[in-house]
Order: structure tokens, then C-alpha cells, then sequence
């Protein structure tokens, strides 16, 4: 599903130039729950906006779902974000002067689906995760744990390929966070393909496979012995 050769990075950050990425290969399946760490500076986040199509190479090639990411061009990567990747953010991201389900439906506004369609969509995910009964509250009425649910549904709702969390559980309680990663593992055994950036060893315990990233380098890729089967 995920594979990349060689793939590189670097900023100009007011003349110095920082390698974030030097030569990552990478091969992630369908199905794969994956989780990337690494210390601050290390990549990780780099990987991710490469992954997640927010960002491109310099070097190096990014192949997903068998169509060659790094001769894209903007609109293909536009379409292509929209379509196979839902993200996750540390800090929801989410629209604070309308619900929850209007929340979720803004994905497919972006993907011309008509609007009974994309209530019908955003409904069905919120049901997903356990919101049905939300629907109507906007971000202000909810807690922090109910917010990134509705995040996720959000993420959920253009049915991805790829679900790309970052920091998911970074400004929850360690209960939340708990629920949060309860509610990955729920959605991995249904059939998705989870990659998870985090910093923190117990969120990464949660996936099937843990690469650790170093100085632009995938210094670690193993398979989590607790999860493996």
C-alpha cells in the first residue's frame, strides 16, 4: 500500500540547511497497524506530512496504492489527500460554530458528494464512534475525548485507505487516551490501516509494529512482540 525508496527531505531554515529526512525505504500493507516515534528533530513528523501528502520530496519516490505520489501534481495530490488519507490531529482541528456532524460532513463537501449523501455519511460515522447521540452539540458542548471522537469520524467519513494520527492523545487525560486507543484498535481489527506518530511508549504499545526514527533515519522497524500474533 505504502512504500518509499530513498525518500528525502531537507528545509532552508534562514540559510542553514536541515536534513529532516535522508533516505527513509519504507513498505507499509493494507491492514497494518503501524506506530512511528522518535525524539523531537527526528523525522517523524516529515514522515507523516510525506505520508499524509501534505508535503513532497525532494529526492526519492513515494508510492501509494501502486500510483507514483512524487509525479503528482497538485490537484492529483489534492484529490488523493481528500480521497485516501483521514487525519487525526493532536489538536482536533474541528470547526467551533457547528455541530458535530457538520463537522464531519466537511470532507465531502470538498469531494462534491451531494448534501443528503453527506449527512447520511457524517451520521453513519459518528455511530461509528459511539456519538450517535451527539450529533447536534457543537465542540464547546463536549469533552476532549468526545471532540477527538468526532475528529475521528471525521478522519473516517471519505472512507481512507489510511488513517494518519497525529499525537491523537496528546492533550487528553491518560482515561481518554485510553478510550481513544481503545477506539483504534476497534477500528484496525474492523479492517483499517492505522499509522500512528507519537512520542509516547504506551500509545505506541497499541500497534502491531514500531518504527523508530533517528536523525533522518529509520533507526528501529520491529514488530511489537505483546501484539504480534
Amino acid at each position: 500500500m505504502i512504500t518509499t525508496a530513498n525518500l528525502r527531505r531537507r528545509y532552508d531554515m534562514g540559510g542553514e540547511v536541515i536534513h529532516a529526512l535522508r533516505g527513509v525505504d519504507l513498505r507499509i500493507n493494507r491492514g497494518e497497524y503501524v506506530a512511528i516515534m522518535g525524539p523531537s528533530g527526528s523525522g517523524k513528523s516529515t514522515l507523516m506530512n510525506l505520508i499524509g501528502l501534505l508535503d513532497t520530496p525532494d529526492d526519492g519516490e513515494y508510492w501509494l496504492n501502486g500510483k507514483l505520489v512524487s509525479d503528482m501534481s497538485d490537484r492529483e495530490l489534492a484529490h488523493t489527500r481528500n480521497k485516501e488519507v483521514g487525519f487525526v490531529f493532536q489538536t482536533f482541528n474541528l470547526l467551533a460554530r457547528v455541530d458535530a456532524l457538520h463537522n464531519v460532513e466537511t470532507p465531502l463537501i470538498y469531494g462534491g458528494i451531494r448534501r443528503k449523501e453527506r449527512l447520511r455519511r457524517a451520521a453513519a460515522a459518528l455511530d461509528r464512534v459511539g456519538l450517535g447521540d451527539r450529533m447536534t452539540h457543537r465542540p464547546s458542548e463536549m469533552s476532549g475525548g468526545q471532540r477527538q471522537r468526532v475528529a475521528v469520524a471525521r478522519a473516517l467519513v471519505t472512507e481512507p485507505s489510511i488513517l494518519l494520527a497525529d499525537e491523537p492523545t496528546g492533550n487528553l487525560d491518560s482515561a481518554t487516551s485510553l478510550d481513544i486507543m481503545a477506539l483504534f484498535d476497534e477500528l484496525h481489527a474492523g479492517g483499517h490501516t492505522i499509522i500512528v506518530v507519537t512520542h509516547e511508549a504506551d500509545i505506541a504499545a497499541h500497534a502491531l509494529r514500531k518504527i523508530v526514527l533517528r536523525d533522518g533515519t529509520i533507526e528501529l522497524d520491529e514488530a511489537n512482540p505483546e501484539r504480534s500474533h
